[in-house]
């Protein structure tokens, strides 16, 4: 049974908005066996956020708790944090080729917008005056931008300047995107980015002439570099975001939680951004013999976040969850070829980081996308193939400590925004089950 629904609301910068909230998350565990904690992804709206996990504790009470002995009495920890909005809008502009320039201004006017906007609270006033001149100058800068070095030059300095360097790193091409020469960033960016859907007979649904199918961001132009340099921008303050709440915040209060509860089991649970922030949380929390486990509903980062040198010398932003122990449960991720979300975004960092044109962003793209691949180049993977199911009452996933499990899910998740269906609280389900 559910036990008690707990909302922390979380600033910007990864502090708790009100204290009063956490103490109740503390008293609420006392007849608990285990701590269930959700982090929405991107969305700027409180209301969107209480739907997601409405609707996914609805689906874990249909699918039924596991047993585990007396009983399973699970509180739910629900983060709220603000969170930038990521519109599908602006990385795939839609129209006919008629259209398609006006539908790339609008989209670079509305990028420009979102990075300008910064709540300090979910669904609070973005408006903040020292972003507002910043991108404000990046937006004089538009109508210039297909004749003058200059004019590209001055956007991209100023969209710099929005951004916290510290929080580069190799997976995600974020370190090029921070100091590549910026006349050389618009040409990597000004060129289409074609997304690889599937391949082989059939190909996509839709694609009846066999082979490879594609979709993705197929403008090209200054204009539409200049909106990818922007849609980046977004990703990279995100993450930052993300990586903020999760550290400071969401394991500021865990560690309060195991001060008291010392061995509740967590189960860190996370959709699209959301997934970053649990995972930069486990990351936050020292190793413990306390259970820990991660679940990644469609996460918005590197698929290489938890890899072992995936590049023959660097490790995952991420790797100390797996290689210190961080999580010592299972780490469960769904990934699927239809989240146009996370898989059109992320070919992006393979244009900043290579010259080959043909960076599609799947698993054999070094920048393919966790929601879109699962994880790479992790020895904890476990091989055995397996694929997120329509729940039956017979099935159940063999989950266990210290593994990763890439639950394909082309069949059951249809979109990015797809994780509170009774397939994934299945899964869920079964996370809670290893003991």
């Amino acid at each position: 049974m559910i036990t008690g629904q707990f909302e922390i609301e979380f600033t910007k910068d990864g502090l708790v908005h009100d204290d009063n909230q956490v103490v109740r998350l503390l008293d609420g565990l006392a007849d608990s066996t285990d701590l269930l904690v959700l982090a929405h992804g991107w969305n700027n709206d409180k209301a969107e956020a209480t739907t997601l996990y409405d609707t996914l504790i609805s689906s874990l009470e249909v699918v039924g708790l596991p047993e585990n002995g007396s009983g399973s009495r699970v509180a739910v920890m629900r983060v709220l944090w603000p969170s930038k909005r990521f519109a599908l809008e602006s990385l795939i502009p839609g129209g006919g080729a008629a259209s398609a320039t006006a539908a790339n201004d609008a989209a670079l006017l509305v990028a420009l917008t979102q990075l300008e906007q910064d709540p300090v609270l979910l669904g609070a006033d973005g408006s903040d005056p020292t972003r507002g001149d910043i991108v404000e100058r990046a937006r004089a800068q538009i109508e210039d931008l297909d004749t003058s070095a200059d004019a590209r030059r001055e956007f991209v300095l100023q969209i710099r300047t929005l951004l916290d360097p510290s929080q580069a790193h190799d997976d995600d091409a974020s370190r090029e995107f921070l100091d590549l020469d910026p006349e050389k960033l618009f040409q990597k960016f000004t060129g289409e980015v074609p997304v690889l859907l599937s391949t082989g007979p059939g190909g996509a649904a839709g694609n009846t002439s066999g082979g490879a199918a594609f979709l993705g961001d197929l403008l090209s132009g200054a204009k539409a570099a200049a909106r990818r340099i922007a849609n980046f921008a977004t990703y990279y303050t995100m993450k930052t975001r993300a990586g903020a709440v999760g550290q400071t915040g969401v394991a500021g209060v865990l560690g309060r939680v195991r001060e008291r509860h010392s061995q509740i089991p967590i189960h860190l649970t996370g959709h699209s951004f959301g997934g970053r922030l649990v995972t930069a949380t486990a990351a936050a929390l020292p190793p413990s013999d306390a259970p820990l486990s991660l679940i990644l509903l469609q996460a918005a980062f590197s698929h290489n976040g938890l890899a072992q040198r995936f590049d023959g010398q660097h490790d995952g932003a991420f790797r100390t969850v797996l290689g210190e122990r961080r999580v010592n449960g299972p780490v469960v991720i769904t990934h699927t070829k239809n989240d146009l979300a996370v898989g059109v975004a992320y070919p992006l960092a393979s244009r900043i980081a290579r010259d080959n044109a043909a960076a599609l962003g799947d698993q054999n793209d070094p920048y393919g996308g966790m929601g879109r691949n699962g994880a790479q180049h992790t020895p904890e993977l476990d091989r055995t193939e397996q694929l997120l199911r329509k729940p039956t009452p017979q099935h159940q996933y063999t989950f266990t400590h210290g593994k990763i499990f890439n639950l394909q899910a082309d069949a059951t998740i249809t979109d990015h925004g797809d994780v509170a269906n009774p397939a994934v609280a299945q899964a869920l389900r079964d996370v809670l089950r290893v003991r």
